[in-house]
C-alpha cells in the first residue's frame, strides 16, 4: 500500500488542467474499515496536503461523531477523493474533480484494501460514479433514500458550509439521516 500511495502522490496525469499543479491527496490502509469517497481537495487542503483539513472536514467529522484522531487513522478511515488534486475554481465554487483519477487508480487502490465495512459517498460526483443508474434524479432524492444503498454505501451531501442553505431546507437530513450515520460509524469503529 505504501508503494501504491507513493505512486499516486507522484502522479502528474492531469498537470495540464490543474491551475495550482498536481498535488494528489489520498490516505488509505489495507485495513481501512470505512472509506470516504469525496469530490476533490479544495484550495486549503491543496496548501496543507491534509485531506479534509478545512471547514467541510470539520462538518463531516461532526456528522460522523468522531474526532481528528480517529478520522486521520487510516486503519480506521480511508480518504479517497474522486479527483486527487485541487481542480481549480469555477463560477459557483470549485470545478468538478478531474475524471482521470478514478479509472487510473481506483481498481488498484480498492484491491489493496481488504474489506471496508462502509463506503461514504459524499456528493453527486461520487454517487453518480458508484451508484450509476441507481442514483435518483437529484442529490436530495438520493440522500433521502439513503437506506436503499445500505449496507455497502451511505450517501451524503457535501459537508461544505456552502450547503448550509440545502441543510436548512432539508431539516429531515439532520433529524433522520445523521443519527443513523453516527450510529453506524460508532458500531463499525468500536467493533473488535
Amino acid at each position: 500500500m505504501n508503494e501504491l500511495l507513493s505512486e499516486i502522490k507522484n502522479c502528474t496525469l492531469c498537470k495540464k488542467v490543474l491551475p495550482l499543479g498536481p498535488r494528489p491527496i489520498v490516505a488509505a490502509h489495507p485495513k481501512s474499515k470505512i472509506l470516504i469517497i469525496g469530490q476533490a481537495p479544495g484550495s486549503v487542503v491543496h496548501k496543507t496536503g491534509v485531506p479534509w483539513d478545512d471547514k467541510s472536514g470539520d462538518n463531516l467529522r461532526k456528522w460522523m461523531g468522531i474526532d481528528n484522531t480517529v478520522f486521520y487513522d487510516s486503519k480506521q478511515i480511508g480518504l479517497i477523493p474522486m479527483g486527487f488534486c485541487y481542480p481549480g475554481r469555477g463560477k459557483s465554487g470549485d470545478n468538478p474533480p478531474t475524471k482521470e483519477c478514478a479509472p487510473k487508480w481506483y481498481n488498484t487502490l480498492f484491491a489493496a484494501i481488504e474489506k471496508p465495512e462502509l463506503i461514504l459517498l459524499i456528493g453527486k460526483y461520487a454517487q453518480d460514479y458508484y451508484l450509476g443508474d441507481l442514483s435518483k434524479k437529484t442529490l436530495t432524492e438520493t440522500v433521502k433514500n439513503y437506506k436503499d444503498y445500505l449496507p455497502k454505501y451511505f450517501v451524503l451531501p457535501h459537508p461544505s458550509p456552502r450547503n448550509n442553505i440545502w441543510q436548512a431546507k432539508n431539516s429531515w437530513f439532520a433529524d433522520e439521516v445523521l443519527p443513523v450515520l453516527e450510529k453506524k460509524i460508532n458500531k463499525i469503529l468500536t467493533k473488535k
